[in-house]
């Protein structure tokens, strides 16, 4: 399909998964970090993925060599000049992915190369008018953590080539393994606009005081076969990334089930983030 090497920018939780992937897929892999020490950490961090899938039979050691032979690591967007698919996966700031998409329209030299995003809220058109290659942008939504959930989000904006989309979807499909579910470019797409409700709903029968977070969590996993609980998942995702999302879902629709509930801004304010700050509805500590 033309996908011979591919770039990630943003090696955090989301994006050094993505990386693991197309590195384990055969791909020379590049992923654009801020800094050198960030660099480190998303090397660190996929290494450490790549030793427990070998730990667990899931990789041989041949297979685990060749992924970590396929990623490279990089501070300069000169490096991604020749890639065919660039995934951004950054924080949910559109101001952010904006000045990466700008960015990346500069460097990334050939005209079919692909710039995907891996936002889970914001509208991709918003993102593809800030390169000159809006025909060229698309939204690829991995699921955390994406080597091991099944699905991604496809999402053409109105500019998006059809020949893009179809690429992309055989390469998720194809290359990558998963599963995948069409989605129109509205705010949240298909899982978020289902899922910030009932997250936003979970948050506010707690801080009512409708039950305890154990009990809403269980009550939820072992009555409607859920495999994680609300406020367990919401800890997962990270309470600020819930608070951005929910905001972009208000801002399109205006319905109030999007809107952050009260408790989750005093939490992102408290820096009580979820597991990554070891503390949110659970301590992690």
């Amino acid at each position: 399909m033309g996908i011979q090497r591919v770039a990630v920018v943003g090696g955090g939780q989301m994006g050094g998964g993505v990386a693991e992937l197309t590195a384990k897929a055969g791909l020379p892999t590049v992923i654009k970090e801020v800094s050198a020490e960030a660099a480190e950490n998303s090397e660190a961090a996929i290494r450490r993925s790549l030793d427990r899938a070998l730990e667990r039979g899931k990789l041989d050691e041949a297979a685990h060599a060749a992924a970590l032979a396929n990623l490279t690591f990089t501070t300069d967007y000169a490096d991604l000049a020749d890639v065919d698919l660039v995934v951004e996966a950054v924080v949910e700031s559109f101001d952010l992915k904006a000045e990466i998409f700008a960015a990346l329209d500069g460097a990334v030299t050939s005209p079919d190369a692909v710039l995907a995003s891996n936002t889970s809220s914001i509208p991709i058109i918003d993102i593809a008018m800030a390169t000159g290659r809006p025909e060229q942008v698309i939204g690829l939504h991995f699921f955390n953590p994406a080597p091991v959930m099944k699905l991604v989000e496809v999402i053409p904006s109105v500019r998006t080539n059809e020949s893009v989309t179809a690429s992309m979807t055989a390469f998720a499909t194809d290359v990558l393994g998963k599963v995948v579910v069409a989605a129109k470019d509205r705010a949240g797409f298909v899982v978020n606009m289902l899922l910030v409700p009932y997250l936003n709903a979970a948050m506010r029968m707690y801080a009512d005081g409708h039950a305890s977070a154990e009990d809403i969590d269980n009550g939820m996993k072992l009555g409607a076969a859920h495999p994680m609980g609300p406020l367990e998942l919401s800890d997962m995702i990270g309470l600020d990334t819930m608070m951005l999302v929910a905001e972009t879902l208000f801002a399109e629709y205006g319905d109030d089930f999007y809107l952050p509930p009260p408790l989750l801004r005093r939490m992102v304010a408290a820096g009580h983030l979820g597991r990554k700050t070891g503390r949110g509805f659970y301590d992690y500590g």
